[in-house]
């Protein structure tokens, strides 16, 4: 099977959306072109990566029929084994970075998928659908549960926590990509990679199937919550305020949405709101429809517009190696730290970063088919072949 070129063009995508939150200035201002951009990325981007993380884990499992028997057994483990460096990577990262590093929480997502790689895409699709609806309100009944007191007694026994200040608490619940909500982008990713994506009977399906999750749950949250229930520029008390590269710790008081490291915290009636990184049904069903959207929308330019997809050659080098491209932008604000999120005025930096990924991807990508970190990653799975 060849390669799903318009989802490495929407792997690219996500990893330069994510850029421009850890990177671009974050502006003030509602009437600019780049708080708009910020504004679209902001959140969208991460659910995104998250949603392409579950259609990945299919490749692997089984795209359109899941593996069974050896193949099944060696597959899972597979992932398993990639769920754990996810996680060592993600935990060194975060040491530096705190938990707007998302590898860890994948290290979660990737361990929990292994009990639905066998399900069809409709039974995917239910339990998305159930995870988006429930989960905000229970991650919220406990959050206000879980005291200062009682989270630091957990910590206390956490290693995790004491090496990052990122723990299981904060991968399960009360991170800035907690696995109790983030769970429905994976699951619909896995979803998506069940149908066949260059059916146009299924791109119209989805492609408005995105457009009504976008628009409704968008909408309601401004006809229920108001305008500034979905719209954050800039740090006003939203997610935003928080989650640059430069953002540390985690733990959240009780009745937060968010994390410590920038999530607002929200009282029951917030809950109808759709602000990037709270969590609430309507956040995560507005991003699962852009989500979606993207998903579609680059399948469909690269599949029908030939010349276009010549022209992005080099965009969808970057998102072949995704992994090496996002840890790269860390490793690189270690090394020009004047280019992290609330240090900036310019978006010199941000469209630095990405003409970097690009030109760095197209030149390694003539001669190796695997991104450096991508290469060890599958090599580091290799010993799975031994499974009987």
């Amino acid at each position: 099977m060849g390669r799903l070129v318009g989802v490495d063009l929407a792997r690219a995508l996500a990893v330069f959306g994510m850029y421009i939150v850890h990177i671009a200035p974050m502006e003030s201002a509602t009437d600019s072109v780049g708080s708009w951009v910020y504004f679209l990325a902001e959140g969208r981007s991460s659910a995104l990566f998250a949603t392409l993380a579950g259609f990945s884990l299919m490749l692997i499992a089984g795209r359109r029929e899941p593996k069974t028997g050896l193949a099944g057994r060696q597959a899972k483990a597979r992932i398993a084994i990639r769920a754990v460096i996810l996680l060592v990577l993600g935990t060194v990262l975060a040491m530096e970075y705190g938990d707007i590093v998302i590898l860890a929480f994948y290290g979660v997502y990737f361990l929990l998928a292994l009990l639905l790689v066998r399900l069809s895409a409709r039974t995917l699709a239910i339990i998305a659908a159930g995870l988006a609806l429930v989960t905000p309100q229970l991650a919220f009944v406990l959050k206000m549960w879980l005291s200062d007191s009682v989270q630091q007694s957990i910590n206390a026994y956490d290693p995790l926590e004491r090496l990052s200040d990122v723990g299981v608490l904060d991968l399960l619940l009360t991170g800035l990509y907690p696995t109790i909500t983030w769970m429905s982008f994976v699951v619909t990713g896995m979803a998506l990679a069940r149908l066949d994506l260059s059916a146009p009977a299924v791109q119209r399906r989805l492609a408005a199937l995105g457009a009504g999750l976008t628009a409704g749950a968008y909408g309601l949250a401004v006809l229920l919550a108001g305008k500034s229930a979905v719209l954050s520029f800039g740090g006003g008390g939203g997610p935003s305020s928080g989650s640059g590269a430069g953002s540390m710790g985690s733990g959240s008081g009780p009745g937060s949405m968010g994390s410590g490291s920038g999530g607002p915290e929200l009282s029951a009636s917030d809950l109808l709101g759709a602000v990037s990184h709270t969590g609430t049904t309507f956040d995560i069903i507005g991003c699962l429809g852009v989500a979606t959207l993207v998903i579609v929308g680059a399948t469909v330019a690269m599949d029908r517009l030939p010349r276009l997809r010549r022209l992005a050659k080099p965009v969808i080098a970057v998102g072949t190696m995704s992994l090496t491209a996002y840890v790269g932008h860390f490793l690189a604000q270690s090394a020009w730290p004047a280019s992290g999120a609330g240090t900036t005025k310019s978006w010199v930096p941000v469209l630095t970063y990405i003409l970097g990924a690009i030109v760095f991807a197209a030149i390694w990508s003539r001669f190796l088919r695997r991104g450096p970190l991508e290469y060890l990653l599958t090599a580091a799975t290799k010993p799975t072949k031994y499974i009987r």
